[in-house]
C-alpha cells in the first residue's frame, strides 16, 4: 500500500510544482463558460430552458476533470523516457498497485482542477439549489475523475509516442464531451443522437453534476452512480493488464 501512496504523492506534487499547468489548464474550461454561458444565454432563455449558465456550469466542470484526468496518461510516457518508469517497474510491488497509485494521482489532480473551475462557475453567477450539495457533487466529480484517469493511464501504457497519445486522447475526449448534454439537453433528441449520448460515460458524470447541484435529472442518481463506478472498476483493470505488459 506504501506504493500507491508513494505514486499518488509523485503525481500531485509534480502538478503542484508546475503553477503555469494549473493555470493554463483553467484557460479552455473558462472560455467555454464564459463564450458559451453569456453567448448562448439569451438564446437559451427565450426557448424557455431557463438560465443557461446554471444549465452550462456542471457540464464545464464535468469537461474540465475529463481533460486533466485522461491527460494524465501523458506522465506514463515521460517517466517511460526518462528512465523512471523502469526503476517502479523493477520495485518488488504488485503491478496493479502501481496502476492504482498512479491513477489516484491523476484522479485528484482532475478533482482539484474541477474545484478551481467550479469556483470559476460560481464567480462567474452560477448558483446551486443548495450549498451543501457541493458535497454530494464532489462525489461525482471524484466517479468522473477515477475512470478517466485509469483510461488515461491505459493509454498511456499501450502507446509509446506522445503523438500518438495525443491524437487518440483527441479523439476520445472530444466526442464524449460535445455528445455528454454538457452544451445541451439530452430531451428531445432524434434517435440515432439519444442512442450515443446514452453510451458516452460522460454525459452520466454530467447528469450526476447537475443533478445534485440543480436538482435536474435526466438519468437518476443510482444509474449514473453504478455506471460510472463499474466503469472505474473495469479501467482499472485493464489498465493494470497493460500497464504489467509494459516492456522495461
Amino acid at each position: 500500500m506504501n506504493a500507491i501512496y508513494i505514486l499518488w504523492l509523485r503525481e500531485v506534487k509534480r502538478y503542484v510544482r508546475s503553477r503555469v499547468q494549473i493555470i493554463f489548464s483553467l484557460a479552455q474550461p473558462t472560455f467555454y463558460l464564459l463564450a458559451f454561458g453569456f453567448g448562448f444565454g439569451p438564446v437559451f432563455e427565450k426557448a424557455g430552458e431557463g438560465n443557461y449558465l446554471q444549465f452550462l456550469a456542471p457540464g464545464v466542470v464535468g469537461m474540465t476533470v475529463l481533460l486533466s484526468s485522461m491527460f494524465s496518461g501523458i506522465a506514463v510516457l515521460w517517466d517511460r523516457q526518462f528512465g523512471f518508469l523502469k526503476e517502479t517497474l523493477v520495485a518488488p510491488v504488485p503491478r496493479i498497485y502501481l496502476m492504482i497509485g498512479r491513477t489516484l494521482g491523476g484522479a485528484t489532480i482532475g478533482m482539484f482542477q474541477g474545484a478551481l473551475i467550479l469556483l470559476v462557475c460560481i464567480l462567474a453567477g452560477f448558483r446551486p439549489q443548495h450549498w451543501i450539495n457541493l458535497v454530494p457533487a464532489f462525489a461525482f466529480v471524484a466517479m468522473i475523475a477515477i475512470p478517466f484517469a485509469a483510461l488515461g493511464m491505459t493509454l498511456g501504457s499501450m502507446i509509446k509516442d506522445m503523438e500518438g497519445l495525443n491524437l487518440a486522447s483527441n479523439f476520445l475526449v472530444m466526442p464524449m464531451f460535445f455528445l455528454s448534454g454538457a452544451l445541451y439537453p439530452l430531451s428531445h433528441l432524434s434517435t440515432v443522437l439519444s442512442v450515443i449520448t446514452h453510451i458516452d460515460p460522460l454525459s452520466y458524470g454530467v447528469d450526476g453534476l447537475r443533478g445534485t447541484l440543480l436538482g435536474v435529472w435526466h438519468f437518476s442518481y443510482s444509474l449514473d452512480s453504478l455506471l460510472l463506478c463499474s466503469l472505474a472498476a473495469i479501467f482499472l483493470m485493464t489498465g493494470a493488464y497493460f500497464f504489467s505488459k509494459i516492456e522495461i
